[in-house]
């Protein structure tokens, strides 16, 4: 019997270092990985959420077709994000990479490991900004609203701007 081939949607976000480097050490990891990149929103940077004392991030949604089951998507998230560097060190603290599974198709999960959808998509602009450009019109299966609708709603007004790696190079770590 065949797998069958799911549509996930991941979010990605550096504030260390090399970050657009990691980003995208981190979608080669993902598709060696998880599954093949079917959609790549731009790169957005933003003001750090929840501890504001650190440099701001750069962020990127993306659509990811897999076979595999969300626990081991998880496991694979949570290696990939091991060997780039991540440490757990402090809550909403500065991180080489972070990848969140946003969604998993319709699906609903609430466990002691994974809750999908992410808590709290819809009061983080830096995960909507990104997720709007790609799949606006997917329906949050908890709150019964398209992503485009849930960003017009949003209250939050920490800064998103798109990234434009030509005119704002990082120096090398």
């Amino acid at each position: 019997m065949m797998e069958r081939m799911r549509k996930a949607i991941l979010h990605l976000g550096s504030n260390k270092e090399s970050r657009e480097q990691h980003l995208a050490d981190a979608l080669h990891s993902i598709e060696k990985r998880i599954g093949s990149l079917a959609k790549e929103s731009s790169i957005y940077e933003t003001e750090p959420w929840g501890e504001k004392e650190q440099m701001a991030f750069l962020n990127i949604a993306v659509e990811v077709h897999t076979k595999l089951m969300p626990h081991s998507m998880l496991q694979e998230i949570n290696a990939i994000e091991n060997e780039l560097g991540r440490t757990r060190d402090k809550k909403w603290g500065s991180r080489t990479i972070d990848i969140d599974i946003l969604f998993i198709e319709n699906e609903v999960i609430k466990d002691e490991r994974l809750t999908i959808p992410h808590p709290f998509i819809e009061k983080r602009n830096f995960v909507m900004v990104p997720l709007n450009e790609i799949v606006p019109d997917l329906i949050h299966p908890n709150l019964n609203k398209k992503i485009s609708q849930l960003l017009k709603e949003s209250d939050d007004t920490c800064m998103v701007k798109l990234w434009n790696s030509t005119t704002n190079k990082e120096k090398p770590a």
